[in-house]
């Protein structure tokens, strides 16, 4: 019997596994780096390089001043996703990463600036999800909402009845639900420092 599957041109089997085109998926990567310049411009020349479909990239210090946190969401291929949490693994100031589970506590910012003719409707919007004016003139009207992704895009939804003049979005924040840590750091990425290095020297001693 023939082993079944299509052949290429010199006749050797074409692995099926391998041909198949995998769906998109979409992800939320948590890192853990170095709080240090040109630690962001590091990660995103990466993800540039290697083509990732980046959908949103922020960063901000945690708790710790030499530590920040990079929440990443891309939309790629799963064998796409392992590849970028594993080139991420890979750099320097990179501690750990990790994948959020689809239930992590996401939230995400939106600054909506519409038309000020109808201010009494937009403030009804306003109140329907949760909002905040930052400011209210006669011709513009600008509003704050926080929430998940689904809520932000409801309200971008509910406000373009009125005209949107301009609007900027955070990108995801996300920590792992619970008790459980969003990343651990156990075994830190970092490049020895100068005493480790002449400890060692004079251990091989």
């Amino acid at each position: 019997m023939h082993p079944e599957g299509r052949r290429n041109d010199q006749g050797i089997r074409i692995d099926p596994e391998v041909e198949a085109e995998h769906p998109q998926e979409r992800a939320v990567l948590s890192a853990l780096v170095t709080h240090e310049p040109g630690v962001l411009a590091e990660v995103s020349g990466l993800f540039s390089r290697r083509q990732f479909n980046i959908e949103s990239l922020t960063v901000g210090p945690t708790v710790d001043g030499d530590l920040a946190r990079m929440t990443i969401v891309i939309e790629e291929t799963r064998p796409g996703i392992d590849q970028a949490k594993k080139q991420l693994e890979k750099r320097i100031p990179v501690i750990s990463v990790r994948e959020l589970d689809d239930d992590a506590v996401q939230r995400e910012l939106v600054i909506v600036k519409v038309n000020g003719d109808d201010p009494d409707k937009v403030n009804a919007i306003t109140e329907m999800y949760d909002g905040q004016t930052l400011d209210a003139g006669p011709r513009t009207i600008t509003i704050e909402i926080t929430g998940d992704e689904q809520k932000i895009d409801d309200a971008v939804d509910a406000y373009r009845q009125f005209g949107i003049r301009e609007l900027v979005r955070t990108g995801y924040a996300a920590l792992a639900r619970g008790e459980a840590p969003t990343a651990q750091v156990k075994q830190p990425n970092r490049a020895p420092t100068e005493a480790q290095i002449a400890t060692e020297e004079v251990s091989d001693d």
